[in-house]
């Protein structure tokens, strides 16, 4: 447990959250600045689980949630604490039996951090292993052209499981689930790329409280990706998130080319070894930092 002064937890009732909290939580996560919306909550909750603690007028204080992918690693997501309640240890308290909760699971514990939340994960003894940056685009950027060969088509609903076990290969993460969601959340911004009926790429989408969250891209190549991304985009009306890994120059150029701005850096961390996060060649846009 962290050390949460005595007196503050006895005006707080700590509980475990349920899909019927959603509704209740989103201001938690508008007051932080962030993007998701009740169906993200509800999502969320819906495949994962976590704690809340709540006043003694039942307004959420803080909350942490953990989100499976697969029987290996567990995504600790939504780690807010609202301001009146922050450098308390509610926080940190929350976090540290999340993590318990990981690790009695006998999984790896994975996550996107903030640069304000590194240092806090890094002493809990997460380590880094790469760097991402979110990018907030206010126009559509160009169009990008196929590699040779390519082609590309929309999304089909009974391709996703097939989609979810090159995902798996490609990224480490198994995430059949988030796909389908996201699949049902916006049809219209799922696209897929093909060479001779081999999967080349793909690209899910979702929106958001102020911003449409184009992600995951996967890919095996830039051309591919900056091409599903464009796809995606001109699917949708602007503004527009992309969170990129740094290692991809292309197409940050591309979304920089349209005025988009990195305005704020995560990098991606784990408690424990787990085969193929570490890589992220293939991946060119997240999920989002609460859905790997």
């Amino acid at each position: 447990m962290a050390n949460t002064d005595a007196g503050i937890l006895l005006q707080l009732k700590e509980r475990a959250l349920t899909p019927e909290d959603a509704a209740k939580l989103v201001p938690l996560s508008i007051e932080a600045g962030w993007n998701q919306m009740e169906a993200d909550w509800t999502f969320m909750l819906q495949s994962g689980e976590g704690k809340g603690m709540t006043d003694r007028a039942g307004r959420f204080a803080a909350c942490a949630l953990i989100v499976p992918l697969g029987p290996a690693v567990s995504w600790i997501s939504m780690v807010v604490t609202a301001k009146p309640w922050r450098r308390r240890g509610l926080g940190t308290r929350l976090l540290k039996d999340r993590i318990a909760d990981v690790r009695a699971a006998g999984k790896v514990a994975g996550l996107d951090a903030t640069e304000h939340g590194k240092p806090i994960y890094e002493a809990l003894g997460f380590r880094p292993l790469w760097e991402l940056s979110r990018w907030h685009v206010k126009r559509v950027p160009a169009k990008a052209a196929l590699p040779p060969g390519v082609e590309l088509r929309a999304m089909r609903r009974q391709e996703l499981k097939a989609i979810a076990m090159i995902d798996k290969v490609l990224t480490g993460l198994e995430r059949e689930h988030v796909l389908r969601h996201l699949y049902a959340r916006a049809p219209g911004l799922a696209y897929v790329a093909t060479e001779a009926s081999r999967l080349r790429g793909y690209v899910l989408g979702r929106d958001g409280r102020f911003a449409t969250q184009i992600g995951p891209i996967v890919a095996t190549d830039d051309a591919t990706a900056r091409a599903l991304a464009a796809r995606a985009v001109a699917s949708a009306p602007p503004p527009f998130i992309l969170d990129v890994p740094d290692r991809h120059k292309g197409i940050q150029a591309w979304i920089n080319e349209a005025g988009g701005e990195a305005q704020r850096h995560f990098w991606r961390m784990t408690l424990g070894d787990a085969p193929g996060l570490a890589e992220d060649r293939p991946i060119f846009a997240l999920a989002g930092p609460e859905l790997a």
